[in-house]
């Protein structure tokens, strides 16, 4: 066979594929650039600010119900209790309800990452595999690739409800709304000048954040910064070890506080306790398979103790979460790790099916992506049958480690909007890891018209989303929700 013979095979086999030239053209900046440019005839940067309110055949109640039937019975009356506290409560509990009204929203086609539910109660601080509080997103539940405004509109309409839940006048609400996303739309233009391993190195940490509000004589957020960090060193597995358990015939067990916490033993009645960690065993060996193999040589040094069922979160209440409690040197040396049970994401519905067989492994993919530092026992598990004999996909993370979260109860106007500058940069960074940011950057643009624009859509959608939340609390008073006690 000629020269001239292969290569005019090869032309036709690779006719429809580009030359590395044009891959090398078509990846540069510029090119970037330009597509993220020209995504703004698409969706224009002012059409964020649409949001129609509501058809009257729409009906909310229905849309957070629709899996219901999937959680633990006794448990969905907790779940609408903590919805029902406040319309900013009912906010996180409805990441599916906003996502079937954000689907008829505009779009750049400019797809990151998601973390899905990116209010900014999902964001807080934890500890680092290097043992430095770490600032960053924290629930990935309901990650899937999407377009990236998404992330950035729940975010915005966050501030909003949460500023009203506060009682702060327009002003402050618009403030803090303001500079969530032009925090992420001004980092992700420096992300997009930045080289690859700049990106994926960045990171917000407590150190840096008292640094920086010590730069700007911001003196009182930054001594309370670090008593909030100070606090957040002494949540761990130790201080849940002295929290969750008790001593039963010489061993630690779980304490058990019927809905909230129940052990194992009581769930799984009539079974022995060999017969209960000759069947959780298998599962946590198949948990151990999903870690580096370093992290699965560390957790050999620990052994099983108890496990009970915990209820967690809002939106998260009703879905099976396990606490594992595990013990490695001696008994003062326990290691608490947390269970979850996660299904599709409500993303799916609108951007396809994930492409991780295992929902599990979708959440921890996700995290570890999104994510600058994951948790050294993150991995996934299938309970191939349950104890109502279903299949079910899990994660695993630690309990508490370090965990922290901002205390909207006691936050003023300038910790708000100190606060949304840091969600904002955080979604910007964990955006900028998975996407084009070269052409979200340029789509953004310098000017604030997209910040404009999701500030309108996020005081909208606060609008809808009283009116929604009125709407659940008008169903459990005609009986068609039953919402329980949550103490």
């Amino acid at each position: 066979m000629s020269t001239k013979e292969v290569v005019t095979e090869s032309e036709v086999e690779h006719a429809d594929a580009p030359t590395a030239a044009a891959k090398d053209t078509d990846h540069a900046p510029p090119a970037r650039a330009a597509r993220g440019k020209a995504a703004r005839a698409e969706a224009p940067r002012a059409s964020h600010a649409e949001f129609e309110l509501s058809p009257p055949d729409r009906d909310p109640v229905a849309l957070v119900d629709q899996d219901s039937a999937s959680r633990v019975p006794e448990l969905v009356p907790i779940r609408y209790a903590r919805m029902l506290v406040s319309p900013f409560t009912f906010y996180r509990g409805a990441a599916g309800l906003m996502a079937n009204d954000l689907a008829a929203t505009p779009s750049a086609g400019l797809n990151a990452q998601l973390c899905g539910d990116a209010h900014l109660s999902n964001f807080g601080g934890f500890a680092s595999p290097s043992r430095d509080l770490v600032f960053d997103l924290n629930d990935f539940d309901e990650t899937l690739p999407g377009p990236f405004e998404w992330d950035v509109k729940r975010l915005a309409a966050s501030f909003e409800i949460a500023g009203r839940d506060r009682e702060f006048d327009e002003n402050v609400r618009r403030t803090a709304v303001l500079t969530a996303v032009r925090s992420y739309r001004e980092s992700m233009r420096n992300f997009a000048a930045m080289n690859n391993l700049g990106v994926w190195y960045s990171r917000l940490d407590a150190d840096s954040l008292v640094a920086e509000l010590r730069r700007e004589n911001d003196k009182k957020q930054a001594k309370a910064l670090e008593r909030g960090a100070a606090k957040a060193r002494t949540k761990d597995s130790m201080k849940a070890f002295a929290k969750l358990t008790h001593l039963v015939d010489g061993e630690p067990r779980i304490i058990s506080d019927p809905p909230f916490i129940v052990p194992i033993a009581e769930l799984a009645e009539g079974r022995s306790q060999d017969e209960i960690t000759s069947a959780v065993l298998p599962l946590f060996e198949g948990y151990q398979r999903t870690l580096q193999s370093d992290r699965r040589k560390l957790l050999e040094g620990f052994r099983y103790v108890d496990l009970a069922r915990k209820v967690v979160g809002v939106g998260s209440v009703g879905t099976r979460c396990w606490i594992l409690l595990l013990l490695g040197r001696d008994d003062n040396d326990p290691l608490f790790l947390q269970i979850k049970e996660t299904g599709p994401s409500v993303l799916e519905p609108h951007h396809g099916r994930s492409q991780f067989r295992n929902h599990g492994q979708r959440v921890v993919e996700g995290q570890r992506l999104m994510q600058a530092a994951s948790d050294i026992f993150l991995g996934w598990i299938r309970n191939k049958e349950g104890l109502d004999g279903r299949a079910r996909d899990f994660y695993v993370r630690q309990l508490w480690d370090w965990k922290t979260s901002v205390d909207l109860e006691a936050i003023l106007p300038r910790g708000l909007e100190l606060y949304a500058r840091a969600c904002g940069w955080t979604l910007a960074r964990a955006h900028a890891r998975s996407s084009d940011r070269i052409a979200i950057a340029a789509y953004l643009g310098k000017s604030d018209v997209f910040d404009r624009a999701v500030a309108d859509f996020a005081r909208a959608y606060a609008d809808q989303n009283e009116k929604d939340y009125a709407t659940l609390v008008q169903a459990v008073r005609e009986g068609r929700i039953q919402a329980g006690d949550d103490v």
